[in-house]
């Protein structure tokens, strides 16, 4: 499951699932032998869920990795060191991510790629080894707390422990009509549930007022007639729903059934590929999908570089884009890279960590709208969140504006509960 970005006050993340498995390598990412290279090669290994709930959201995520290492390798590979991947399966299991990370270690990995929802139930065996790990923070805090300072999150940099509140999407959706919002999250994810209170604290402070704040719906649930009715009831005509992408469709739908005509309606998950055309198409239409990474549709060095890799090396056509961790994934992998090559021709752990630590400015060849700056923002946000809105039109995806929607965290506020 894949979770609202950090304009949103963090991910919602995966609850913690009692499922038992172990670890599987899926796949091995390489491509050939790099012209030229002369060092012994270095492996890569990335760790998600591809099997188990999390599935869903992250089993196409190997593709961007693949295809940014096969990029690498096409181009010389790093300081003359061909760049192996490996993809372990975690299963979206609390034991399987343990042993997945662990596997990766057994084997040899010489850094962590984090594209898993559990990843801070295993966080602490490659902080133990001094192993750099590069992914996306959207699993837990872990990637601004003490003392993980081997982590460096590709997507958002590092961020605030206290998810403080962000302006963005209150004001959003002041400017777009709102003014009662109703606002919705899981009840057995504390990230979920942060997020859906953010969005009314953060609507509140825009100046609108508050209808309806659910936090007790079931995780994956898609009974959503009573939340509708409720709604209806209370007057909302701005709506969040903070859930899973069948949860927040079914709500989508159950409005659209008990008349209720949504001014705005944000979702922090679903700009992918797969909804367009697909039966949930057209109760989502006027809604807004938010992404942090740069939409294809406004291209630009990044998305050209992406595109073009992704065409060659995992046969997309030029009408593809890519979801959410297949992002993740690339960017992952590319800010690893970067850490490799700041570290000279013969880079040990210790050394890319340091390195990592000392880059001043990173955005993923544009692909992101924020420039990170790794040597100042452990356990902060960035100066401002921004990201893209995304309307659902009848063809397709069609960007609200082409430049970021930005917010900043609002002084004094969390959304952490006790």
């Amino acid at each position: 499951m894949r979770t609202p970005s950090r304009m949103y006050l963090g991910r919602l993340g995966l609850a913690v699932l009692t499922i038992l498995g172990t670890a599987t390598v899926m796949s091995v990412a390489s491509g050939g032998a790099p012209a030229g290279a002369s060092g012994p090669p270095i492996t890569i290994a990335m760790i998600t869920s591809l099997t188990g709930p999390g599935s869903s959201e992250f089993s196409n995520d190997p593709a961007g990795f693949n295809a940014r290492i096969a990029l690498q390798n096409a181009e010389g590979g790093v300081n003359g060191h061909k760049i192996d991947g490996m993809i372990l399966d975690d299963q979206t299991s609390p034991s399987a991510v343990a042993s997945a990370v662990q596997g990766a270690l057994g084997k040899g990995a010489f850094g962590i790629v984090s594209i898993s929802p559990l990843f801070f139930l295993a966080d602490k065996y490659p902080q133990e080894q001094g192993v750099p790990v590069t992914g996306g923070f959207f699993d837990g805090p872990e990637w601004g707390t003490q003392p993980f300072t081997n982590m460096f999150a590709s997507d958002v940099g590092s961020l605030d422990p206290k998810y403080p509140v962000n302006s963005a999407i209150g004001t959003f959706m002041k400017q777009h009509g709102g003014t009662v919002v109703c606002s919705y999250g899981y009840s057995i994810s504390p990230s979920s549930t942060r997020s859906a209170v953010g969005t009314v604290d953060s609507f509140v402070h825009a100046g609108g007022k508050q209808g309806e704040l659910d936090t007790s719906i079931p995780f994956g649930s898609v009974a959503m007639t009573t939340p509708a009715l409720v709604a209806k009831q209370k007057g909302c005509n701005a709506f969040y729903a903070g859930l899973d992408d069948n949860s927040n469709f079914s709500l989508a739908e159950a409005l659209k059934q008990s008349g209720v005509k949504p001014k705005v309606m944000v979702f922090p998950t679903g700009y992918e590929p797969s909804l367009v055309n697909s039966p949930a198409w057209s109760s989502v239409q006027g809604g807004y999908f938010e992404t942090e990474f740069r939409p294809f549709s406004l291209p630009n060095a990044g998305t050209k570089q992406m595109q073009a890799a992704m065409e060659k090396y995992e046969g997309w056509k030029s009408s593809q884009f890519p979801t959410f961790s297949q992002y993740e994934s690339w960017l992952g992998a590319d800010l690893m890279i970067k850490g490799l090559e700041l570290a000279g021709k013969n880079p040990t752990r210790a050394g890319v960590i340091h390195a990592l630590r000392n880059l001043k400015a990173y955005n993923g060849n544009g692909l992101l709208p924020e420039t990170i700056n790794y040597s100042t923002d452990f356990g902060k946000d960035l100066p401002q969140s921004c990201g893209w809105y995304m309307v659902a039109e009848k063809s397709g995806f069609v960007a609200s504006s082409s430049a970021p929607y930005c917010g900043k965290d609002i002084p004094g506020t969390t959304t952490v509960q006790s």
